[in-house]
């Protein structure tokens, strides 16, 4: 039994010279999760919601949630022409449902007042749809290279998985009995 202790205490004095005083910062634990920026600029994230720049983003860019016990920083998954990923820092709500939204930040939303429905100053250009026959053309002819044309799929009755569930819902004959 002596021997053991010797051993555990030259260990236990071999560790401590070993270890390193704390950090003066404290570490910060934080979740990081992407979620997507909505029409209005909001990120939702813990069934709160939480506001960026409008004209930083767009309509359901991902963005990154770093989440602390006190704030909720939002980054953008690609930086901006200054290298910069922060988007925002909120404080982080308290409860459920609650919209942390900073006033500045609808700075170039539509308001509704105009025929403005975007916050680009690029107009959208209109999508080329070529004629209902040409796209299926198109899908018929992936269909045909597709191996998955030539698999030969089996054909039975619902009958048969009523059979096999030992259910009958629309049938006649009586469900075999339990064994009790």
């Amino acid at each position: 039994m002596t021997v053991d202790r010797e051993v555990i205490g030259h260990r236990a004095a071999r560790d401590h010279t070993a270890l390193r005083p704390l950090p003066k910062a404290p570490y910060v634990v934080a979740q990081r999760h992407l979620r997507h920026v909505g029409k209005d600029c909001l990120v939702a994230f813990d069934a709160n919601l939480y506001s960026v720049p409008a004209r930083k983003v767009r309509p359901r860019q991902l963005v990154e949630v770093r989440a602390t016990k006190s704030q909720i920083i939002l980054h953008s998954t690609v930086p901006d022409t200054n290298g910069d990923t922060l988007l925002a820092m909120h404080h982080r709500a308290v409860g459920r449902g609650a919209c942390v939204v900073d006033e500045k930040h609808w700075d170039g939303l539509p308001d509704g007042k105009s025929s403005r429905t975007t916050t680009s100053d690029v107009p959208p250009q209109p999508r080329q749809r070529g004629a209902v026959g040409e796209e299926a053309r198109s899908l018929m002819a992936l269909l045909t290279r597709a191996a998955a044309v030539r698999v030969e799929v089996g054909r039975r009755p619902l009958s048969v998985y009523d059979e096999l569930t030992g259910t009958r819902p629309f049938t006649t004959h009586p469900a075999p009995e339990e064994p009790s």
